[in-house]
């Protein structure tokens, strides 16, 4: 089946690419999670409206991306959220809740999308986080979460 990609999917290509996939992946997981749309005539002139939004959201070259791995890498971000007695938190935290407190730290604006979390974020203290800025640089950030 081929598919053109709205979203990033990892192992598999970036907006705009145009992929070869099995039947099943495209249609149980691909389609209705809107990752990727059905290639048609039609559809690959979307393909370049698709690939301009994505060249504006992402990091333009190399340079800049080590030089926002550096700000990033200097940062100190804390998350407050309600925890139990024993540290463990109401919930998790999401890619969401860490590019928010980047930014309010004083960092870059980071896409969501963008950062990795290895282990959900489930209870009290330092998480260390990934945060892919381009294809060769990523950055790694220390999350402190605090009860509140």
């Amino acid at each position: 089946m081929k598919l053109i990609l709205t979203n990033e999917v990892s192992g598999l290509g970036t907006p705009g690419d145009v992929v070869e996939v099995k039947d099943g992946y495209g249609r149980n997981y691909l389609i209705p999670r809107g990752y990727a749309m059905r290639w048609t005539r039609g559809a690959e002139k979307q393909i370049e409206t698709i690939r301009k939004a994505r060249d504006a959201r992402e990091i333009r070259d190399l340079g800049t991306a080590k030089e926002v791995a550096g700000q990033i890498g200097a940062l100190r971000v804390r998350l407050t959220t309600r925890a139990g007695e024993s540290g463990r938190l109401f919930g998790s935290i999401t890619t969401g809740d860490i590019a928010d407190a980047v930014k309010a730290a004083g960092g870059p604006i980071v896409d969501r999308r963008r950062i990795e979390i290895v282990n959900p974020i489930k209870s009290v203290g330092s998480h260390r986080v990934t945060i892919k800025l381009h294809p060769e640089v990523s950055a790694s950030v220390d999350v402190e979460v605090v009860a509140g």
